[in-house]
């Protein structure tokens, strides 16, 4: 009698923590992407205060993903996974709230940083171009087309296996790296910085609902390392590569994000970096300031090959989210597949779709990062009061890592400073300090699409009721504990 044998494709266990950390050195492109808007709104020194008070928050909540990470190191997906382990015992539908939520964040990375590298290539080779279409709501110019060209090629790369989006990595991390250590270093060396240029704008511009709308905000790039956490089923070892890879992360974004405003804005100062209207091509003037025009070119060229980094980071996280929830049965079949390569080739050809229209839908970095941002945020509320709930529900679950009684505490107060983030940032002063209802609205639209794809799984795909609540396990299952879900073969 003849047997037909399906393969069982797995992620493959192809990464060190030092791998984890690497992909994380992405982090400072996402600052670069939003420290210009803030500072044109809160003065350097106040952006020098938020930025660091928003990255301690991060690293605080690092070290907590660091003991639910080894509690659930077969997830792919990071946080929201974690979140969904946590909720739904008493309300399944916060999974594909937060996974949703989560992956559109992560996804939308692509466009953000896409815009982010056309704007600097323009502005450093191209400063006459004018060239602009738009029709339909879309708009097209040299920076979007630019950015285009960058989004397809993290997508090729990505698509290759995690060895060659891992190696992509190695490479533009050491080169965003150079770029970061001239503007938080060099110029107190050179002499470019200078105090005059540090002024606060926060009690002129609002007070104390201004700074929190601008918290809001900052968590979309200063939270982001915690995606070493959605490769745990690819480390070695991830019981301790994954915690090691998180903390690493977390001390050198700290270190990133407290400095580099502090050399950025004592070297150009508030007024120069607010006159820029695409709060980007300011960049191009600090290198030039500080080391001149030749090797101004060469740090542009450097901080766009750690953009690439960016990218190719948000390509990996978003893409194994989408392939995570798939897995956990909260969106449709399809998504959770992995290519021959054992990558989730079609997350990833999803999440380059959708940057494609959001780069030129909304032709604004910020614009994009607002509409992402409800979703992520809110990830972090629901994994963190998750942090809490696991504590107190599942006590003899494996904890290869437990923090002392305290971070549960903190846990609590985090996820509580997070949701009076949104509720103040996203919704009550989103008009008067941040970037519009609009794109809370983005984002809530979002968030109710995830309900219905989770909803169309389960009636539709899988023939099973919806179910508001589940059972769930005291301990690992013991396939759960050492096998990971077999994925659908593509």
């Amino acid at each position: 009698m003849a047997h037909a044998e399906v393969e069982e494709r797995q992620l493959l266990k192809a990464m060190t923590w030092w791998d984890g950390f690497v992909i994380a050195l992405a982090n400072p492109g996402f600052l670069i992407a939003a420290l210009g808007a803030s500072i044109g709104v809160l003065g350097t020194t106040g952006a020098v205060v938020l930025w660091t008070i928003s990255v301690l928050l991060g690293a605080l909540q690092n070290n907590l993903y660091a003991e639910l990470a080894t509690m659930f190191k077969e997830k792919a997906g990071g946080i929201a996974l974690f979140a969904h382990e946590a909720w739904r015992k008493y309300f399944t539908p916060i999974g594909p709230l937060a996974t949703f939520g989560y992956w559109f964040a992560w996804s939308s990375v692509l466009a953000v940083n896409g815009l982010v590298v056309g704007t600097l290539v323009q502005a450093e080779f191209f400063s006459d171009s004018t060239w602009a279409e738009e029709g339909a709501g879309f708009d097209l110019n040299l920076a979007i087309v630019l950015g285009m060209v960058a989004i397809a090629l993290v997508w090729t790369f990505n698509v290759l296996g995690v060895r060659s989006a891992v190696w992509f990595g190695y490479v533009t991390g050491a080169a965003l790296i150079l770029p970061a250590a001239v503007l938080m270093f060099l110029p107190y060396v050179t002499g470019d910085w200078s105090s005059d240029n540090m002024t606060w704008e926060i009690g002129a511009g609002g007070g104390f609902w201004l700074a929190i709308t601008w918290l809001y905000f900052m968590g979309w790039s200063s939270y982001g390392f915690e995606t070493v956490a959605a490769f745990a089923p690819e480390y070695h070892d991830p019981e301790n590569d994954t915690p090691r890879a998180l903390r690493a992360a977390a001390a050198f974004s700290v270190v990133v994000y407290a400095l580099l405003p502090l050399g950025l804005g004592g070297t150009l100062g508030t007024t120069a970096v607010a006159e820029d209207v695409t709060f980007i091509a300011f960049y191009t003037n600090a290198f030039d300031a500080i080391v001149g025009d030749f090797l101004g070119t060469v740090m542009v060229l450097c901080l766009i090959g750690g953009l690439l980094l960016s990218m190719n980071t948000a390509t990996m996280d978003g893409s194994r989210a989408l392939f995570g929830i798939s897995r956990d049965g909260m969106t449709i079949k399809e998504l959770g597949v992995l290519s021959s390569r054992h990558v989730p080739a079609r997350a990833m050809t999803v999440d380059a779709l959708l940057n494609l229209f959001l780069i030129t839908y909304f032709a604004g970095a910020i614009e994009i990062i607002a509409a992402g941002n409800l979703g992520y945020i809110m990830a972090h509320v629901f994994a963190l009061s998750g942090f809490v709930m696991l504590r107190r529900d599942r006590p003899n679950w494996p904890r290869p890592i437990k923090l002392a009684s305290p971070w549960v505490a903190i846990a609590g107060l985090l996820a509580v400073i997070n949701l009076a983030f949104v509720i103040f940032g996203g919704f009550v002063y989103a008009d008067e300090y941040g970037y519009g209802w609009d794109k809370t609205r983005v984002g809530l639209i979002v968030l109710g699409v995830s309900l219905l794809f989770w909803a169309f799984r389960h009636v539709v795909q899988d023939r099973t009721p919806l179910r508001i609540r589940e059972e769930v396990p005291l301990t690992p299952e013991p396939a759960a504990a050492t096998t990971p879900a077999p994925a659908t073969r593509a």
